[in-house]
């Protein structure tokens, strides 16, 4: 096991779901003090790592993140493949933005800060809020998996709900309709409202996309509750704002409502400075880019909008096996993506050092 396959082994031997990520992050320290970087636990409990001077007038930020979803998967390597939790989401990307980056020829001028975020998995992504009121970059790679030949250009927004209905007990046979069926009929009108905005929009990308994932109802005896959860991937041009206000119409009062994890779509165009650098070191690989947009949300939704800087995300990984029992991440696959990280770390360097102005002012983190 070379040294980049011994950090992704070690990252993924460490647990790390979301709210308990202190022991993976100090394992993602050590290695990148092995490697030469400047490197910390901040105070949200993201692990960073640094080249660079401080006040160098180029920063460039590569944000992983470091938490994973539950899920026990015994680490081991069959056939060329590391299988284990967070193998492709999203230590697999993070491990190689590490290694890619301690291995890329910096100009003076640059600093590089390698992130693993806490808490993606989850809806508040509280690591990545809290660089994106830190840092200002100049560029960002956001490490998800793309496939070692992919360049993911966008990410729908998402909206959460939990939705609740309470009604006094009645007989079944009677006239009152029950607090299940309250809220049904509240949801059905929800995914009309869905199915008229994507009529005629015919890739997933650009709908409205609704899913339940969860139900329940009780009763006291005296009182009957229906709750449901249910999350919606938003395309672009469509705010999370806009269909809290729809459902809030339709609730009318018969359905209480909360909402949370609102992120906006977001999407860079394939001409972007990191688009390019990323889409020529693959090229340079021998490979083909391939730009894709993505259904899912990301810390790319979080730090966009913030950041306003050239960004695209990238990384190992078959997104597919995201989540699943059978997550793994082909090693030969991870040493091409390394490969592409520090090309265009390279590549992307060169080129905002040219357009950075000679008396630029030095006051980035």
């Amino acid at each position: 096991m070379n040294e980049a396959e011994q950090v992704l082994f070690d990252l993924i031997s460490t647990p790390s779901v979301s709210g308990s990520e202190r022991a993976a992050a100090e394992v993602f320290v050590r290695h990148a003090i092995e490697f030469g970087f400047d490197a910390e636990i901040d105070e949200a409990g993201n692990a960073l790592a640094h080249r660079g001077a401080i006040d160098a007038p180029v920063h460039i930020v590569l944000l992983g993140h470091i938490d994973t979803v539950p899920g026990e998967i015994p680490v081991r390597v069959e056939d060329g493949e590391l299988y284990g939790r967070g193998s492709v989401d999203a230590k697999g990307p993070l491990a190689a933005m590490l290694v890619g980056a301690s291995r890329a020829e910096l100009p003076e001028d640059v600093r590089v800060s390698v992130a693993g975020a806490v808490g993606e998995e989850t809806a508040g992504s509280p690591g990545a809020r809290h660089l994106a009121r830190q840092y200002r970059p100049d560029a960002c790679i956001i490490g998800e998996p793309s496939g070692w030949d992919g360049v993911t250009l966008g990410y729908k927004g998402r909206l959460l709900v939990r939705a609740t209905c309470t009604r006094d007990c009645a007989h079944s046979a009677g006239p009152q309709s029950s607090a299940t069926d309250e809220l049904h009929a509240w949801w059905g009108e929800v995914l009309g409202r869905v199915a008229r905005f994507n009529m005629g929009r015919e890739r997933a990308f650009d709908q409205v996309q609704a899913n339940i994932r969860g139900w329940s109802s009780e009763d006291d005896g005296l009182h009957e509750t229906a709750s449901m959860s249910a999350g919606f991937r938003l395309p672009i041009g469509v705010q999370p704002e806009d269909l809290v206000r729809t459902m809030r119409i339709l609730a009318d009062g018969r359905v209480r409502l909360g909402f949370e994890g609102m992120e906006v779509a977001v999407q860079s165009d394939c001409n972007d400075a990191v688009a390019r650098a990323l889409s020529l070191a693959i090229r340079e690989a021998g490979g083909r880019p391939r730009p894709k947009l993505k259904t899912g949300t990301a810390d790319f939704n979080v730090v966009a909008p913030v950041w306003q800087c050239p960004i695209a995300a990238y990384g190992p990984g078959d997104s597919s096996l995201d989540h699943t029992p059978d997550e793994r991440l082909s090693l030969e696959e991870f040493g091409q993506s390394v490969d592409v990280i520090r090309v265009a770390v390279e590549r992307l360097s060169d080129e905002l050092v040219l357009a950075c102005p000679d008396e630029a002012i030095s006051t980035k983190l």
